[in-house]
């Protein structure tokens, strides 16, 4: 068996494995091996953000084109989807396997493919290599949890890897899970043309969003045709003269129904890819959601860290790359570099209308002792909704009775994701509801429904 010593070794190749690797290398001239048993790039580039979005982007079109372009004057045929092609198209975007190996080697990276086990604390073998470091970063992602659902191992399951690779569009749809993923996938089919089922077991869709703003979301999406079955859990699955069947049972008790289905979108949750690693080994500590981090993403084992989707803190793209960024501060200036914090962190559900929050809900905000307020304006009221007939949406604003302070925003609109990420530094900086009243906007945008939304504070709610 071979053997190399690297200053720091990298267990995956995603958003936190690559941003950790090139902040060691470029600010610390670290000598790095990066191991992924998988895909090379993670998730995000290969079938999670970039493709999704792709096939949302094509979704919208057809929508636009079938509810819009009559009334607008644009004479076309109705939109059909061929979902041969789209996934063609979503393929042209994603950089082949062997460009990101290609790239890491020529950014000076040593790379591994294998799985990566640990043998010590310093010590990492992949298949016949023992690499040894002092430093090491785990950084292997998650993967879909498969619910307890009876019969599920009898059925040819999709997830959002695989709905990707579908090229006949399934004649109905049932999603098991409410969160982003599922709301995403379920508009962007019912758009394609299938019928689409939700099914959630909190009493709330995208569980983490505002109430208000789950809601207006909500009732856009059933408006569409999608059916949502809240407070209920699927309980088994079955074929029946060729078809397939779900029961789902209401979490309290109650009437169960059953659904038919063509197939099974499992978006209900992920799992830490944490079991190949043999962290005993190494002594790490883990926990239901993955691998237990302090703020700076130290695990329970001195020169062990871990960042991104593994260790269960916000599974968020851009919050793995930021992880990543601490732990490696951490590695070369102990202690003195910033500690992880999540308290303004933008957040968006890339639906159509789109739902984005920064900051605290307004249940959030009383339960951290807050005397809050809140204001709501309408989307429809908003002079550019009108160009599209946007019937459903809103700009919610949570702030302090007392200093006036903007404790949360919350935006369901299209662009909602770029109003609340524009805004967000003002949020961090303090920014009163009176200030957001009194800015500057630029008519008509979406984005001026804070501006409108705030100044019902000045009445509502005076100073």
């Amino acid at each position: 068996m071979s053997s190399e010593h690297y200053d720091l070794i990298v267990i995956g190749a995603g958003s936190a494995a690559r941003d950790g690797a090139n902040k060691a290398a470029k600010e610390h001239g670290a000598k790095v091996a990066l191991i992924e048993r998988e895909r090379w790039g993670g998730s995000c580039p290969n079938v999670a953000c970039t493709p999704t979005k792709a096939y949302l982007v094509a979704a919208d079109l057809a929508h636009d084109i079938n509810t819009l372009a009559n009334k607008l004057g644009i004479q076309v045929g109705p939109a059909t989807t061929n979902l041969a092609k789209v996934r063609a198209r979503k393929e042209t975007l994603k950089k082949p396997q062997a460009k990101w190996v290609e790239d890491l080697e020529a950014a000076g990276f040593d790379t591994y493919a294998g799985t990566a086990s640990f043998v010590d604390p310093q010590t990492v073998r992949v298949g016949d290599a023992a690499l040894t470091a002092d430093k090491i970063l785990i950084a292997t992602g998650s993967r879909t949890a498969v619910p307890p659902v009876e019969g599920i191992e009898e059925i040819d399951w999709l997830d959002h890897v695989t709905a990707l690779d579908l090229e006949e569009l399934p004649e109905s749809l049932l999603v098991v899970g409410a969160g982003a993923v599922g709301l995403e996938f379920g508009q962007a089919f019912v758009r394609f043309g299938s019928q689409v089922t939700l099914v959630d077991a909190l009493d709330q869709i995208a569980p983490q969003s505002d109430h208000h703003a789950a809601m207006e979301l909500r009732e856009a999406l059933e408006d569409e045709g999608i059916q949502i079955i809240l407070g209920s859990f699927v309980q088994k699955v079955a074929d029946r003269d060729g078809r397939h069947i779900a029961t789902i049972v209401p979490r309290e008790g109650g009437m169960e129904q059953e659904v038919e289905f063509d197939r099974l979108l499992l978006a209900s949750g992920r799992r830490p890819n944490i079991e190949a690693l043999n962290l005993a080994a190494a002594g790490v500590e883990t926990y239901k959601l993955g691998i237990v981090v302090d703020e700076r993403m130290r695990t329970n084992v001195p020169g062990i860290w871990a960042a991104g989707d593994v260790n269960g803190q916000a599974q968020f793209t851009p919050v793995a790359q930021y992880q990543a960024r601490i732990a490696v501060e951490d590695m070369y200036r102990p202690g003195e570099g910033p500690a992880a914090d999540y308290t303004v962190l933008p957040a968006a559900i890339f639906t159509d209308p789109e739902l984005a929050g920064v900051g605290l809900t307004a249940m959030e905000a009383e339960e951290q002792g807050f005397e809050c307020e809140t204001v709501v304006h309408p989307l429809k009221y908003v002079r550019r909704a009108s160009y599209i007939d946007a019937k459903h949406g809103l700009y919610k604003i949570v702030f302090d009775r007392r200093s006036r302070r903007v404790l949360g925003l919350h935006v369901v609109s299209r662009g909602a994701s770029d109003i609340v990420q524009g805004l967000s530094i003002a949020l961090r900086l303090g920014v009163t509801v009176d200030e957001l009243a009194n800015a500057h906007h630029v008519f008509p945008t979406f984005g001026e429904g804070v501006k409108a939304a705030a100044e019902q504070a000045r009445v509502t709610v005076p100073a």
